[in-house]
């Protein structure tokens, strides 16, 4: 029984790339359906068509894996890395296929980092129309309760405005404190880059949950398999 589906979308499902990305590679005629290069919006049956991304042809779909990493410092978010430093990939050697890496956190932030080989998975976690908050407790050096108060305001960082969903300060003392920062964009170093804006210096960054998947107790360095329940919760929640 045939099931076509959009080119773009079974590359996706394959864990190829992102679906986004995979319309980027299917316009610049990178991607061929049976000997002839695919357009955007073109069907396929994955299971009977030859379909070949840069000459590969796309084999058989993996069972989808999915998984949490609890990173600790010192490891590039990255697939690999040409200058030969330590990547999040080290970490994971021991899962019986490929998975790459859900969004990233820099060498030296912490915490729930996930991984998978499913695109659409991927792109539900990291697209920002799906609104997936990812709360981070972060140890500052500077005055916690003025940045607190100034990040529940709009902040301007590489020239565009974020606005965190929740700021709380605890653990004050002379030199610093504790700042648990909630937000749902996912640019670039951007806790970080609001925390320089609003006065104080991050000491520790540490990623704690991301939508309703939560850390937990994970031991810093060590993964493990989401559960049923959780990926469904990602599926369910969009």
């Amino acid at each position: 029984m045939s099931r076509h589906e959009r080119v773009q979308k079974i590359l996706s499902s394959h864990g190829i790339t992102s679906r986004r990305n995979a319309e980027k590679l299917i316009l610049e005629g990178r991607v061929f359906v049976n000997g002839e290069r695919a357009s955007l919006g073109q069907t396929a049956d994955p299971e009977n068509d030859s379909i070949t991304v840069d000459g590969a042809l796309l084999k058989s779909k993996s069972k989808p894996v999915y998984l949490m990493l609890n990173k600790p410092v010192g490891y590039l978010t990255t697939a690999s890395d040409d200058r030969g430093r330590k990547t999040v990939m080290d970490l994971v050697t021991d899962v019986s296929c490929r998975v790459y890496p859900v969004g990233r956190l820099d060498i030296n932030s912490t915490g729930l980092l996930l991984f998978t080989n499913d695109g659409e998975f991927a792109n539900k976690v990291m697209h920002p129309s799906y609104n997936k908050h990812k709360t981070y407790i972060v140890e500052v050096s500077g005055d916690v309760d003025k940045a607190a108060d100034l990040m529940r305001k709009p902040v301007k960082i590489d020239d565009h405005a974020v606005l965190a969903i929740s700021v709380e300060s605890s653990g004050k003392n002379d030199q610093g404190g504790i700042l648990k920062i909630v937000v749902s964009e996912g640019r670039n170093r951007q806790v970080r880059k609001m925390c320089a804006a609003c006065g104080v210096v991050v000491k520790s960054l540490k990623r704690t949950s991301i939508g309703s998947l939560e850390l937990g107790d994970l031991k810093n360095g060590k993964w493990r398999f989401l559960t049923d329940d959780e990926v469904y919760e990602v599926y369910g929640q969009i």
